[in-house]
């Protein structure tokens, strides 16, 4: 926000240097981004008067001229080519070794022979035109008042002694959105009053015109003020207007667009201002759009609306989108007599949420979204009346509207001196309290003999809500450097590092990286179209979301419940750049709430998501990382067929820890692929870290290696098409206490084998303790296993 020091101190009497100010400000939580000295780039620049002109005898166009310049010297000789100057004639004088505008410098010289000590300046040379000083865009030399003094500064003269701070307002301080806030904030800074602006206005009673004024939406409107302002006069406005509006970066229009933007940057509330005579039915009627309703607004722009958009009607058309502008049909011309003014408070979700869809900004509608309250929104119309009488240009109707939802109780908040001294951790005496929250217009009701007090909270400040509120103004103020570093308390000072679950997170990081993988980190949050992509069940628990109140867009409005579409999604922004393969993984929290609507916090259960895409990636790859990730655990997953919608139903599998499901790993099904036009063969697997964890013991038990051999031995067997890997597994290691290792390498479906059945061959590893193996004793474990196998799954070697 732009803050021409000039402007405020209208309000505040400033007794300090710039750059202290910018010091306070900032220990009182407001960010000077850029201070702009307006006068920095002229030096010994001053006025002088004109004693005498003569004709330079070698040139037709050249003039010499004495100049009295007070106390920088009675008789300064200076040639000029100006055909506008005169005797008498006060002006801005750039004396030897002055520096004007864009760097230029000035330098005794000669002009045809004659000696000239400096230069006259105009308003160009300065740097300023007609809307900031008046005369400045003459065509040649600035002719000054008359009564302006000899030798002073020319930067006092024409208001270049000036600072400009480009201020940060945070979110939470709309009411600092303007040069009134900022005023109270320093005026509390600095323990000097503070000067209200002017709000008195007369208005004119006798007038027989009639305005119709309804809100047909007070949930986005809650208030609504218009004033009808009749004999208007469309004219410049006076220079002080101008020029503060220039500083803060708007440009001059005519008195009435420039009263709604003085006001905006004063006060800051937006308001508008309509053609009464365009309004048909002299009615204005503020409801939401109806759909595919049309508008076109004052930059000549139309927009196609709905029933989610707010707007000002007359008795038959839009007339403004509210609070973002106005409509082309009822803006201020020359022509223009009598206008309606409008002061409003609209509700900011839905000035956001409409610009956004339009895509359609203004100051109004930033100042809108940051939130403005029902004080100044009254306030700003009084201020605006009043400039129409200061200004005179136009006459003030006793035809008033004012529409409030309801009157909002002033917010009080009791507390207590200790609970605010115990919070803060230091003591501030009860007089330093109350005093700095008076400075801050807060209205005190305490008992000397009494710890507790009320405090009635300015109605402007509608973000503060309790008593730690009330702390953070009174330390801002009071200043951070009296706190004093404490320990809270039950804590203890300690060396620090990582606890052992951190240890342990970052163990399986390094065991996914160790196989290729590379970690993600993507957002808390999706889309409920990431849910509907992966197919969910209605009653699934994925579907059991958080909503956000106030989603930034439609891609982050739900609270996770699993990672997997996320890591799709980020596979699939890697294949569409051209990426040929890549292994991803993500340990996150997702969010499961306890019941909806959400009445307490929602358990945040840590996951594991793990994603692969390439040419060498297949379900046995991204299988045999998980059991790898297991073994660094000392754990062993399990597998088993699953059927989920978004996976691949005979390339997909259960994850079991000792026979509980805590997740899933599978390719991804086509149908998916297709929809997010990938065309390459993507697998992901994920699962319940925390249920992982928790099976996890990390202290190890020794196990000296045997000093015998192992022994391996390789079974092709004829198994039912149905029977997976795992099931066979599970059997072949029941078997025998001394087989260490299973491994399918190979699969075989063909003409020597019946329909129906398949060959999966088996590499089994026997492995030793203390006493050796003997063959004899692997082939009765072998004929165990076949039995077992025969038994239970009817399979037959083959």
């Amino acid at each position: 926000m732009k803050l021409p020091i000039s402007w405020l101190k209208e309000y505040v009497d400033i007794d300090v240097s710039i750059k202290e100010l910018e010091t306070k400000l900032f220990s009182s939580g407001f960010e000077v981004e850029e201070v702009l000295d307006l006068g920095k780039e002229i030096s010994r620049c001053v006025v002088g008067v004109i004693t005498s002109i003569e004709k330079h005898q070698d040139s037709d166009h050249l003039q010499i001229c004495k100049l009295d310049c007070g106390k920088y010297g009675e008789n300064i000789q200076i040639v000029t080519g100006a055909s506008n100057v005169f005797v008498g004639a006060v002006v801005p004088v750039a004396l030897d070794g002055a520096t004007l505008k864009n760097g230029i410098k000035i330098k005794s010289g000669k002009l045809r022979g004659v000696a000239s000590n400096g230069m006259l300046c105009s308003g160009e040379e300065l740097g300023i035109d007609d809307n900031f000083f008046a005369g400045a865009s003459v065509y040649g030399i600035l002719i000054l008042p008359e009564n302006t003094p000899k030798g002073a500064d020319i930067k006092d003269i024409v208001g270049l002694n000036d600072f400009v701070f480009d201020i940060s307002i945070t979110a939470n301080r709309p009411d600092c959105q303007s040069i009134l806030g900022m005023a109270r904030e320093v005026s509390a800074i600095l323990k000097k009053p503070l000067k209200m602006p002017s709000i008195f206005f007369v208005e004119n009673e006798e007038n027989e015109k009639k305005l119709t004024v309804e809100v047909l939406d007070n949930e986005l409107c809650p208030r609504y003020i218009a004033h009808l302002v009749e004999n208007i006069k469309i004219k410049d406005s006076p220079i002080f207007i101008k020029r503060r509006l220039l500083l803060c970066g708007i440009n001059p229009i005519n008195t009435i667009v420039d009263i709604t933007n003085y006001v905006l940057l004063e006060m800051g509330q937006p308001m508008h201002a309509f053609d009464f005579q365009k309004l048909e039915g002299q009615k204005i009627v503020i409801r939401r759009a109806k759909e595919n309703e049309k508008i076109s607004t004052l930059d000549k722009k139309e927009f196609a609306l709905n029933d989610k958009n707010l707007v000002i009607c007359d008795s038959k058309k839009p007339v403004a989108l509210a609070g973002i502008m106005g409509g082309l049909d009822s803006g201020i011309t020359e022509t223009t007599t009598e206008i309606v003014f409008e002061s409003a408070k609209f509700t900011r979700e839905n000035i956001r949420k409409t610009s956004r869809a339009l895509g359609q900004s203004s100051d109004s509608s930033h100042r809108f979204e940051k939130g403005v309250d029902e004080f100044t929104t009254e306030m700003a119309m009084k201020r605006a009346l009043n400039l129409i009488n200061l200004l005179d240009c136009g006459k003030i109707t006793n035809i008033h509207f004012d529409s409030r939802k309801q009157e909002k109780p002033l917010q009080k908040i009791s507390t207590s001196f200790s609970k605010i001294n115990k919070l803060l951790g230091i003591d501030i005496s009860k007089e330093t309290i109350i005093d700095i929250l008076q400075r801050l217009n807060f209205e005190i009701t305490s008992n000397p003999l009494k710890d507790e007090f009320v405090a009635i909270v300015p109605q402007y400040r509608e973000d503060l809500t309790g008593y730690p509120d009330l702390a953070e103004e009174i330390i801002r103020i009071y200043g951070y450097d009296h706190i004093t570093p404490t320990l809270l308390e039950n804590t203890q000072i300690t060396k620090g590092g990582l606890s052992q679950s951190q240890k342990d997170e970052f163990k399986a990081k390094n065991a996914l990286v160790n196989q290729g993988f590379c970690e993600i980190i993507t957002y808390s949050f999706f889309g409920e179209k990431d849910i509907d992509l992966f197919k969910f069940e209605k009653d699934a628990f994925e579907r059991k979301f958080i909503r956000l109140q106030n989603p930034l867009t439609e891609d982050i409005e739900i609270m996770k419940t699993t990672l997997a579409p996320s890591t799709l999604r980020i596979i699939e922004k890697n294949i569409k750049k051209s990426v040929e393969e890549g292994r991803f993984f993500e340990l996150a929290n997702i969010y499961i709430p306890k019941e909806l609507p959400l009445v307490d916090f929602p358990i945040e259960r840590k996951t594991l998501s793990l994603g692969a895409f390439g040419k060498d990636e297949s379900f046995f790859s991204i299988k045999g990382a998980l059991e790898s990730f297991a073994e660094n655990f000392n754990l062993k997953f399990r597998f088993e067929p699953t059927n989920k919608p978004f996976l691949h139903p005979y390339v997909s599998a259960n994850i079991l820890l000792e026979e509980k499901v805590i997740g899933f790993v599978g390719q991804v099904g086509y149908d998916i692929l297709e929809e997010l036009s990938i065309d390459k063969n993507v697998f992901i697997a994920e699962l319940n870290f925390e249920e992982f964890y928790q099976k996890y013991n990390p202290h190890y038990h020794y196990k000296p290696v045997s000093k015998h051999l192992e022994i391996k031995r390789d079974l092709a067997l004829v198994v039912k098409e149905e029977i997976t890997s795992g099931e066979i597994e599970n059997i072949i290691f029941a078997s025998s206490k001394k087989i260490s290792n299973v491994v399918l390498f190979d699969i075989y479906k063909g003409e020597q084998i019946e329909n129906g059945n398949k060959s999966m061959a088996y590499n089994i590893t026997f492995a030793p303790d203390e006493n050796p193996i003997t063959h004899e004793e692997v082939d009765k474990y072998i004929e165990k296993i076949l039995k077992n196998l025969k038994e239970k799954l009817s399979i037959e070697l083959r």
